[in-house]
């Protein structure tokens, strides 16, 4: 009977040694498709920078050549943004105000 057991529990083992191993494999095949899909999106965004540098030097030129004042132009979008981003904060907050509002009654 004593023998009977240790086989059952050697089986037993070996079939979890088996299961690990598998799971370990697909877990690496994971790991390198992954790796994959982050060197591919760093190739690509590699690529996208260099166009937009390209594309920006393009404007700078056009810009100058037609004489428009970039420090002007990027100055004043900063100032419609940074207010954009005011006007939703306000709107957020009358939001959770009016919210609070209605709680309480």
């Amino acid at each position: 009977m004593g023998l009977g057991g240790t086989a059952k529990k050697i089986q037993t083992l070996a079939e979890k040694a088996e299961q690990t191993y598998q799971k370990i494999t697909e877990l690496r095949e994971e790991v390198e498709e992954t790796q994959d899909t982050v060197n591919g999106t760093a190739t690509r965004v590699e690529h996208l920078e260099n166009e937009m540098a390209e594309q920006r030097a393009v404007l700078d030129a056009v810009a100058t050549e037609v004489g428009v004042d970039l420090d002007a132009v990027s100055t004043e979008a900063h100032i419609n943004e940074a207010e954009a981003d005011d006007e939703g904060a306000e709107t957020a907050d009358a939001a959770d105000d009016a919210t609070d509002d209605g709680a309480d009654v």
